[in-house]
């Protein structure tokens, strides 16, 4: 391609290997070629020809993601944003900043932590993830209790469609623009409406000062209780974190001990921030409530190191898996915060079942689950009951009214599930929506709904209808 050069396409099928899935490592798939551009012009420019040519294409991160959203189905061009990774500008005095989509989530707040500032939005994955990413699958993180999801800190983007024109949604600094929220619409789009060239987000001064505790708990139901008498208490975290015994061993057993007990049920990892002066009594109440619902222990981080290694060893959860399990599958259904014991309950009845371990690592406080569904691909039919326990987890969060996703999105993973949420109709309007934009369905095709076959079937199942009731 003459916009990128020779050296910035890959073809080979030695190169393409590594471009065959991302995150979510059970479905792969063969990309037709993978392209590096450097900035918007070279995307429009490929955006057009694939567009002319009629040839699919996905735009790709970090690969970082964990429901499948950039793995090619086969024959798709990958448009690979990693070399688009500038910090364009700061403006502290309107609290933005401009970003490429390839830089990392991270480095936004290394970036500017020395002058008292930082970006809030923080998974699990945000040394390696990037801030287009987060935008295509509306990120979360552990902070996000406090301080809102990707989405909330998202004031306008540069985008390019999938005919290969370019746009600008929002305005910088300005949150609430007239006329329809494009941007709140492209946000957790998971890459089928346009590609993000562009980025200008919305940072934070850092709060005066903080405290982080930890709850070790001998009963999960006493835990998962203990989440909602705090925020029905009035006290509003910044983060409040759950870890389950399984994952307690798994994370004690990878990089980042920090020497939980590992005859515990569960723990809380809990931070409060805000005005120093108010930290204490939020403290003290926070421990209190832990009491009545039979805590083991209460501790405080003595200091910033102490509470900086606690939180090394919650964001590493995921990936400490590998300590206990060669295999593992991470769900992400979102619950009403009172019904966690119901549905830890139920997650422990599909362990059972299916004879796997299921590990449950989360963001306790608002209610977003992420069990790890732990297994062995060598062993037959394991990883077929992983993916039946990991879909029955799922069903069990929308039947206590909550959703089948909080920030890991649908990709291929999760689009049959789609069902268990929205009606026919619905998922038809849906497609009609995306259709707007994405009228060929080159741009990330085959994600985010049920398969071709089952989306036809919809359409006309909704004809019908339509003209049987004239």
């Amino acid at each position: 391609m003459e916009w990128v050069g020779e050296t910035n396409v890959l073809y080979r099928r030695e190169d393409l290997v590594a471009y065959e899935c991302d995150g979510f490592t059970l479905k792969k798939g063969e990309a037709r070629a993978v392209v590096f551009p450097a900035d918007t012009r070279e995307v429009a420019a490929v955006v057009r020809l694939l567009h002319r040519e009629n040839v699919p294409f996905i735009a790709r991160g970090a690969g970082t993601g964990l429901s499948g959203g950039a793995t090619p189905l086969g024959g798709e061009v990958i448009i690979s944003l990693v070399k688009m990774k500038k910090l364009l500008r700061v403006d502290l005095d309107n609290r933005i900043a401009v970003v490429q989509p390839g830089f990392v989530n991270l480095k936004l707040t290394q970036s500017i932590a020395d002058r008292g500032y930082y970006y809030a939005p923080d998974p699990s994955s945000q040394y390696a993830c990037t801030i287009g990413g987060n935008v295509a699958e509306n990120a979360g993180g552990a902070h996000c209790l406090k301080y809102g999801v990707t989405t909330n800190h998202i004031l306008g983007a540069e985008v390019v469609l999938p005919d290969g024109e370019v746009i600008r949604i929002g305005d910088e600094g300005i949150p609430d623009m007239p006329g329809y929220d494009l941007l709140g619409l492209l946000t957790g789009s998971e890459g089928t409406l346009g590609i993000v060239t562009e980025i200008t987000v919305r940072i934070l001064k850092a709060p005066q000062g903080k405290q982080t505790l930890l709850a070790y708990f001998d009963d999960v139901e006493e835990a998962s209780r203990a989440v909602s008498d705090i925020i029905s208490a009035g006290i509003l975290p910044a983060a409040l974190e759950m870890m389950d015994r399984t994952a307690i061993e798994a994370v004690e057993s990878a990089n980042f001990p920090v020497g939980h007990p590992l005859d515990i049920e569960a723990l809380l990892l809990v931070e409060v921030d805000g005005i120093e002066a108010g930290l204490k009594s939020q403290v003290e109440d926070i421990t209190e409530l832990c009491r009545r619902r039979n805590v083991r222990e209460v501790k405080t981080a003595r200091d910033e190191k102490e509470a900086a290694a606690w939180w090394a060893n919650r964001k590493t959860g995921f990936g400490a898996m590998g300590a206990i399990s060669p295999d593992y599958l991470v769900q992400d259904g979102v619950i009403p915060r009172s019904t966690l014991p119901e549905v830890l309950g139920k997650i422990r009845e599909i362990s059972r079942d299916t004879g796997l371990r299921i590990a449950n690592i989360f963001h306790a406080g608002d209610g977003n689950l992420h069990p790890l569904i732990l297994f062995d691909e060598r062993k037959p039919g394991e990883k077929e009951r992983a993916l039946e326990a990991g879909s029955r987890c799922l069903k069990v969060c929308a039947e206590v009214g909550g959703t089948i996703t909080g920030e890991h999105g649908v990709g291929i993973e999760k689009r049959e599930e789609m069902r268990f949420v929205f009606t026919k109709e619905e998922i038809a309007a849906q497609i009609r929506l995306r259709d707007v934009f994405n009228p060929g369905n080159l741009l990330n095709p085959g994600k985010g709904f049920p398969q071709p076959g089952r989306c036809a079937e919809v359409k006309q199942e909704i004809k019908e209808r339509r003209m049987a009731e004239g």
